[in-house]
């Protein structure tokens, strides 16, 4: 890490924690106790309004003026990339929001990189959008715990009614994944979100159940021997 982007995520931090050791500090930007006293000295030399003492913590005594945002290429590039993809595959909330995120982060880069634009591109000529339809009232559910009614289509053109559990939603092999908990097979259950042909989400939430998280998912699919 950059001694520039090391003192920036110190402000950030301690931006965002009332007190915050140099022991905090040291281990969780990967460096030295002493680094991070150096460090402490430097910004308030700067003018960075940090408040405390070694062995009892730091802290931020108002709002501190410095640069929001110090980027270098690959990390730009980065956002720019991942925010092209969500245009085109995250459906027209997070589309819109992403849209949104670029103009801000572009309207505080630093000269240097102002024109700076990544030549990976996530172009949208052969997707159908109806595909993403319901991608919104899905990451809504997901995120609220409600329970959701679809009619779904398998490989086979085959149509069941199900009620689920909406768990998360993946993208792997170009398509988005709904994992979920499906109350008809008492199990878990992947869902192409492309094959969903009718959707309603109900006006409830689900408790948290041992046995039927995401983190149970995961634990099962880590447990499975694939050789």
């Amino acid at each position: 890490m950059r001694r520039a982007d090391r003192l920036f995520q110190i402000v950030q931090i301690l931006r965002h924690r009332r007190l915050t050791t140099a022991q905090q500090l040291a281990e969780r930007l990967e460096v030295s106790v002493r680094t991070v006293y150096r460090d402490i000295q430097d910004l308030c030399l700067s003018g960075i309004p940090i408040e405390g003492e070694a062995g009892v913590g730091y802290l931020l005594r108002q709002e501190a003026n410095v640069p929001p945002l110090m980027f270098n290429e690959a990390e730009l590039e980065a956002i720019q990339v991942g925010i092209r993809m969500v245009e085109t595959w995250g459906g027209t909330e997070l589309a819109k929001a992403a849209r949104q995120a670029l103009i801000k982060v572009e309207a505080v880069l630093p000269a240097r990189l102002q024109d700076y634009h990544s030549l990976m591109f996530s172009p949208d000529f052969f997707i159908d959008k109806q595909d993403f339809r319901f991608l919104d009232p899905l990451r809504q559910a997901c995120r609220l715990r409600q329970p959701i009614e679809m009619q779904y289509e398998d490989a086979e053109g085959q149509l069941s009614a199900r009620q689920v559990h909406p768990l998360a939603i993946y993208f792997w092999r170009g398509n988005w994944t709904l994992l979920s908990w499906c109350l008809l097979r008492a199990d878990f259950r992947n869902f192409r979100v492309d094959r969903i042909q009718s959707l309603q989400v109900l006006n409830a939430s689900f408790a948290v159940t041992p046995g039927q998280e995401m983190s149970d998912y995961i634990r099962q699919v880590s447990s499975q021997d694939y050789c």
